[in-house]
């Protein structure tokens, strides 16, 4: 790592010294001095891009250099070599972000840090990348290369929950039962319903907010499906501000998520100690806990009262309670006896005396027997089927508290930073350096991709659509899957809520650059088969996931078979329909 910093900031330097004495063109005035990198198409003879090799001298009359220590090129092999160095550089810019960001999660907590920046972080390649393409040059350039934003917008939306969405499910399989994943367990190889991988409950909300995030989208075609050209601009407006209000939304339930994620996980146990406690009861009762009327059965609760009072002083113990809870299986839920009698004792002392007396114990068994009762199908029968309703109630209660997942944010056991001073100068630091290789090659990146758009014909968006994801969201991808290969239900959870955040932050933080830029600049909003492409994947995606934890292995072809579909429909619709 320290050898990688060594020689990027070499790099950089390299970059200040040769930006400042910039070149000039052959036969130009010294007013004509190459110093910002914005350049005016021009167009290559055809017998330029049939021998480029031959055609350094004259192209190097005809373009302009961005950076001294690379190329000045209009050939098409040679911006393509431009692109793929480029790319790399932002490849590493984004590996820099992600690890800065998990050095800082270590030392900070999942809160701010998870919630707030790190999204943020995430998603700042593409900004900047989006931002660049719209701000170079003059208002006619901005809207040829605003494309490039666009391409790289709906590109890297649509590969993270197509292809890295089935590549997660294909790497992290493994065996299912009754709609769960056995963590570790994959020996049904390849079989397409009996083999996938599970989620806990917070995955799927992660999901239903991808949805979500696609009403900008929606605001900002309302003109195009009202045939209006007229209000095109105020959509865009409307659409940034229902952005910018849903990026500082999402940023605060994702600091508070964690909150919540606890109080959710409380009452999950809250309600398995209610089951455990009423099984144990009515495996110790002489009768029915309900009567044939499926209410309390006050005389049966009265023996069972006598029978757990020892001492016979007519109220019961702390240590008569846990004789009671004896033999429950807590620790399935990761609930010691002690805090199965706290939850008992603070639900059924009301006089607050610590000890229960039999009005109480009256009082709260029924309490807890209408709490079982409530939602379950078939209560209306509960008293003569009392065993049933209440193993029911108890698998029903597990279950819940499973798709709700641990309280540890990661299946690792953090053991404490060892040195927090040296760690946070070290996340820092490799922030800063991807924030400034980021900023530094994103301009010269988009100009590229748009060079090497006019040198083989190919429509900018379908060059950035397929190649700029894979530098901006390379190690994401690559960190998703093998995260993903570890074939527990944790470890899904996570990959696949930070598919569904990625998406999200595109939806919200991206396409709010993107939407400022057109209107501060007062760019054409040509991009209604785009905007269709991102809206139809999401919404199928996140429809998908948003109700259900479980996916065998034949869900990854739904996602891989989008990909080349969203290619193929906006190929359809602008260059077949010319619909914009």
């Amino acid at each position: 790592m320290a050898n990688n910093l060594l020689l990027l900031l070499s790099l950089l330097s390299i970059i200040t010294i040769t930006a400042v004495h910039s070149r000039s063109l052959p036969n130009s005035t010294s007013s004509d001095l190459i110093s910002d990198g914005v350049h005016t198409h021009h167009h290559t003879p055809n017998y330029l891009l049939l021998n480029p090799l031959s055609s350094s001298l004259e192209a190097e009359s005809t373009c302009e250099q961005t950076y001294g220590f690379l190329p000045c090129t209009t050939t098409v092999l040679g911006n393509l070599f431009l692109i793929i160095v480029y790319g790399y550089l932002m490849f590493v810019a984004a590996t820099y972000l992600s690890g800065g960001s998990e050095l800082l999660l270590e030392i900070l907590g999942p809160g701010i840090v998870g919630g707030l920046f790190l999204p943020i972080l995430g998603a700042l390649p593409d900004a900047m990348l989006i931002l660049v393409s719209g701000l170079s040059g003059t208002k006619e350039v901005a809207q040829s290369q605003v494309s490039v934003g666009m391409g790289l917008l709906a590109g890297s939306t649509v590969m993270l929950i197509t292809v890295i969405w089935g590549s997660c499910v294909v790497v992290g399989k493994c065996d299912l039962q009754d709609s769960f994943g056995v963590d570790g367990q994959d020996t049904k190889g390849l079989d397409l319903t009996g083999s996938g991988v599970s989620t806990d409950i917070w995955t799927c909300y992660a999901a239903r907010i991808m949805a979500i995030s696609v009403i900008p989208f929606l605001v900002v075609q309302l003109p195009q499906l009202l045939n209006s050209s007229s209000g095109r601009h105020l959509a865009v407006l409307i659409a940034l501000i229902v952005s910018l209000a849903m990026l500082i939304s999402y940023c605060l339930y994702q600091v508070f998520q964690p909150w919540i994620q606890r109080r959710r996980l409380a009452y999950a146990k809250h309600k398995h100690v209610i089951s455990g406690v009423l099984k144990q009861l009515r495996q110790r009762a002489l009768g029915r806990l309900l009567n044939d009327e499926g209410e309390p059965n006050m005389e049966v609760i009265r023996k069972l009262f006598d029978a757990i009072d020892e001492n016979k002083d007519n109220q019961l113990s702390a240590s008569e309670l846990k004789a009671l809870v004896i033999g429950i299986r807590f620790e399935e839920i990761d609930l010691d006896h002690d805090d199965a009698v706290d939850k008992l004792m603070k639900d059924f002392d009301t006089s607050n005396n610590s000890y229960i007396d039999i009005s109480e114990f009256i009082n709260g068994v029924g309490k807890w027997l209408n709490e079982a009762k409530r939602g379950r199908a078939g209560s209306a029968d509960a008293g003569p089927h009392t065993i049933k309703f209440l193993n029911d109630y108890h698998e029903e209660t597990k279950r819940e508290h499973d798709l709700l997942g641990g309280e540890d944010q990661s299946d690792e056991v953090v053991e404490g930073v060892d040195n927090p001073k040296w760690t946070s100068y070290k996340a820092v630091m490799m922030l800063l350096l991807g924030t400034i290789i980021a900023a530094a090659f994103a301009d010269p990146l988009v100009d590229a991709v748009d060079n090497f758009s006019d040198a083989t014909s190919i429509p900018s968006f379908f060059i950035s659509f397929i190649a700029l994801p894979l530098a901006t969201n390379s190690s994401e991808a690559v960190s998703a899957i093998i995260f993903a290969s570890r074939k527990k239900i944790r470890t899904a959870s996570l990959t696949f809520s930070e598919l569904y955040g990625a998406v999200t932050m595109n939806n919200v933080l991206c396409l709010s650059v993107f939407l400022a830029l057109v209107y501060a600049r007062g760019l054409t909003w040509d991009f209604s088969s785009e905007v269709l492409v991102i809206l139809i994947v999401c919404l199928v995606m996140g429809g998908f996931a948003s109700f259900r934890t479980s996916f065998p292995l034949w869900t990854c072809s739904l996602a891989y078979i989008l990909y080349p579909f969203s290619l193929a429909l906006v190929y359809v619709l602008d260059y077949v329909f010319g619909w914009s």
